[in-house]
């Protein structure tokens, strides 16, 4: 063996490290789409909001002025109000509704059926809010509905009787579950999918029936993307926006232009010019969204990594 040989035996060629340049680069490409838009339709109009809401029409700071003003206004408390009992519907019977149809879906049914039924439930979703307002406004309307006799019996027998005020609360709630039920039914029966068969088998073979197994087993163990889906509709239903629109349109205004705070904020903003008013409503949406999702988060444990 040569001088050279036993070099290249006790010395061998380093290997070259493999680069990591080219993986690190696209997943920030794969990221700066997002923060861009991110940036530009959250960040920076929320703090130009927030800019609007502490100054004058001629940019002077003015404290808490504005919040005082849209608060002293009298169409800003039935405007929460109205979206408070819509919110407490809308909320109980997302999370009921969607948590039950996705424990019988993935405990009672065959997957075949199941998927069908998964489904049928996400269609109505594919529809844009104002496509799912208008077929609405034909379900609501017993001269055309097909379902007028449902109304009849209600005693609701003209357009403008369905579109009381009292009922305008159930109506954005059927409204909304009918849009957006659906692809949070797909979402929690993912989530059931997500426990160990092993888990279930061992409720069982301690005795519990499907609806033990599903309160104390199931439903504890999806806990969090519960409160996910709750804030998510929360945030949603504070913006409360087309629907009241549209039918105020539709039944001649018959139904408040300022029903929601969003009709609010739009009137303060485009009729009255008042965009330092608006902006103060859209920081008050912003502050109730943020506590109710930190208190979710608090409770739920949403961020917390299970222990292996």
């Amino acid at each position: 063996m040569t001088v050279l040989d036993t070099q290249h035996v006790t010395n061998p060629p380093r290997r070259r490290a493999p680069s990591r340049r080219r993986g690190g680069v696209a997943g920030y490409l794969f990221v700066a789409g997002y923060a861009i838009l991110l940036l530009a339709f959250g960040v920076f109009p929320t703090v130009y909001s927030f800019y609007l809401s502490l100054t004058n029409d001629k940019g002077q700071f003015t404290g808490i002025n504005q919040f005082t003003k849209v608060m002293g206004d009298y169409r800003f408390v039935p405007a929460f109000t109205n979206i408070l009992f819509y919110l407490v519907m809308w909320l109980v019977v997302l999370v009921v509704l969607t948590v039950l149809v996705a424990v019988v879906l993935r405990g009672r049914m065959k997957p075949g059926l199941s998927a069908v039924f998964r489904f049928l439930y996400y269609i109505p979703g594919a529809l844009a809010g104002v496509a799912s307002v208008l077929v609405w406004l034909f379900m609501l309307d017993p001269a055309v509905s097909p379902v007028s006799w449902v109304l009849d019996a209600m005693g609701k027998d003209s357009f403008a009787a369905v579109l009381s005020p009292g009922d305008l609360p159930v109506i954005f709630v059927l409204i909304a579950f009918w849009t957006g039920a659906g692809g949070w039914i797909v979402v929690m029966y993912g989530a059931l999918n997500n426990i160990p068969d092993e888990v279930i088998e061992a409720a069982r073979m301690d005795g519990a029936g499907p609806w033990k197994t599903a309160w104390h087993i199931q439903i504890p163990m999806i806990r969090q993307w519960i409160a996910y889906m709750t804030i998510l509709a929360f945030a949603a239903g504070t913006q409360l926006f087309v629907e009241p629109q549209l039918l105020q349109t539709a039944s001649l205004g018959r139904v408040s232009p300022t029903w929601s705070p969003n009709q609010l904020a739009y009137v303060f903003a485009f009729q009255q010019g008042d965009f330092n008013g608006a902006a103060a409503i859209s920081v008050f949406l912003l502050a109730l969204g943020v506590i109710v999702a930190g208190l979710l988060v608090w409770r739920s444990d949403m961020f917390t990594l299970d222990e292996k």
